[in-house]
């Protein structure tokens, strides 16, 4: 299929039109997070790793992977193989790999300074209370690895785990006919991923999360993958803990046009690249700059290598949006609750300041949403589909668990008891009030009670 800028489609809308809302509905209306076809394949696969394991895993990965190999011996990638990777890549992108991986671990270190710690006081009555925090034990981390090869996921993912202290981290790859991404294994040497295995899709999501007689069971499983790994993260989250269920990436821009149009035109294409059903969103009050925007964007897209992609995403769910001022960019911008949202302007912090719901936002022309994706230091797994709204970006947070510490003192039980067995005998709980009325000087029973 040969594609040129006359297929593309780019909706033009604005705010100030009287069915704006109407159109704003149509091109927000969120797909259906659950196909309910791919719901039931994915069902129906975990179902067989669970049952059979690894013979599971090899006949599912023969199928959609077309790798057909003995056993799963075959499938793990040893630590050699990691290593002999990272050696042999070229010296450019080893050192590119090692610069983001140190900033990435630089702010996930800081995340840890300030979330990762225990704490614990003692009230008045010298009852100790507080917060133990401890790291998961193993954790799985799925890198997609279907249309392309994602090496900075290895990093996004495996890094914050180790930063958090996570004793195991298990990676799982596609790697359709066999093909191993050496830029991938080399993340994984410099990540400090444990283990690794060649398998994708469902049956891999269902191997960390049930564990089989080769691949570990983990405690968590962290990393975006296509519809099936979404939908089978779905199913098994209750067995193990999952990040989160990530949708297509998004990206929303807001412009006040001081930032050359082509920039723009790119920064909407680094996204709407990933897949055709990515969303790429203009917001600027200047009709005229968002024209010179369209018009690099069709200048711009018989060059690009995913053309074909980035024509169907920008016709399907894109669009240029004149608003009537930054302050209602904002505005929509929060109703919206991009992925990621630029704000291209001058002087970009009034604006952020009033923002509230976004995965991650680039403040400024220099800051290229694709700089976050690889080497900028936050996370680039973050929510997507408008869950902004209640989510964060992966982090240490999600590799470490808080346990409540409470010791009571003597002092602190007679006042704590009484307190207990009021509201205990309130509630009925009969059991619940004499453990805390037998821990008293005096013991006090209700009026009645034997």
């Amino acid at each position: 299929m040969n594609t040129s800028a006359s297929d593309l489609l780019l909706r033009r809308l604005d705010t100030s039109s009287p069915d704006f809302e109407a159109q704003y509905a149509e091109l927000f209306a969120r797909m259906a997070e659950e196909n309910g076809e791919i719901d039931a394949r994915a069902g129906d696969i975990l179902a067989a790793v669970r049952e059979r394991g690894d013979a599971a895993v090899l006949e599912y990965t023969r199928r959609f992977d077309r790798l057909d190999v003995p056993d799963m011996a075959a499938l793990e990638i040893s630590q050699g193989e990691l290593r002999a990777a990272l050696a042999q890549i070229p010296a450019a992108q080893r050192e590119a790999l090692e610069y983001a991986a140190q900033r990435v671990r630089d702010y996930h270190l800081r995340q840890m300074q300030h979330v990762g710690q225990s704490w614990e006081y003692r009230d008045a009555d010298g009852t100790l209370l507080g917060q133990k925090v401890t790291p998961l034990d193993r954790v799985g981390i799925y890198v997609p690895g279907g249309k392309a090869a994602y090496p900075s996921s290895v990093l996004m993912n495996a890094i914050p785990a180790h930063v958090a202290g996570v004793q195991e981290i298990v990676m799982v790859v596609p790697t359709p006919g066999g093909e191993r991404n050496p830029l991938v294994l080399a993340a994984a040497a410099i990540a400090g991923v444990s283990r690794a295995f060649a398998i994708g899709g469902a049956q891999a999501v269902g191997a960390l999360a049930f564990g089989t007689a080769t691949v570990p069971k983990v405690d968590k499983i962290t990393g975006p993958g296509n519809a099936y790994v979404a939908a089978a993260k779905r199913r098994v989250f209750g067995v193990c803990g999952i990040d989160m269920i990530a949708g297509p990436s998004e990206i929303l821009v807001i412009a006040d046009g001081t930032t050359p149009p082509e920039w723009v035109a790119m920064d909407l294409f680094s996204q709407a690249e990933h897949d055709e059903l990515a969303q790429s969103i203009l917001l600027c009050p200047d009709a005229a700059y968002i024209d010179m925007v369209a018009d690099e964007i069709r200048r711009l897209l018989p060059g690009m290598d995913r053309r074909e992609i980035i024509t169907a995403s920008l016709s399907g769910r894109g669009a240029l949006i004149r608003v009537r001022n930054l302050e209602e960019a904002g505005e929509l911008a929060d109703r919206i609750a991009p992925e990621h949202l630029e704000v291209s302007a001058a002087d970009p912090h009034p604006v952020a300041e009033r923002l509230r719901h976004a995965g991650a936002i680039f403040l400024g022309a220099y800051t290229s949403e694709s700089l976050g994706d690889y080497c900028a230091g936050p996370n680039h797994v973050l929510p997507t589909s408008g869950t902004a709204r209640f989510s964060s970006p992966l982090g240490v947070y999600d590799f470490i668990k808080r346990t409540s510490l409470i010791e009571v003192s003597h002092a602190g039980a007679q006042r704590l008891g009484r307190v207990a067995s009021v509201l205990a005998r309130g509630e009925r709980l009969q059991a619940h009030a004499r453990a805390a009325e037998m821990r008293l000087d005096h013991e006090q029973t209700q009026a009645g009670e034997p």
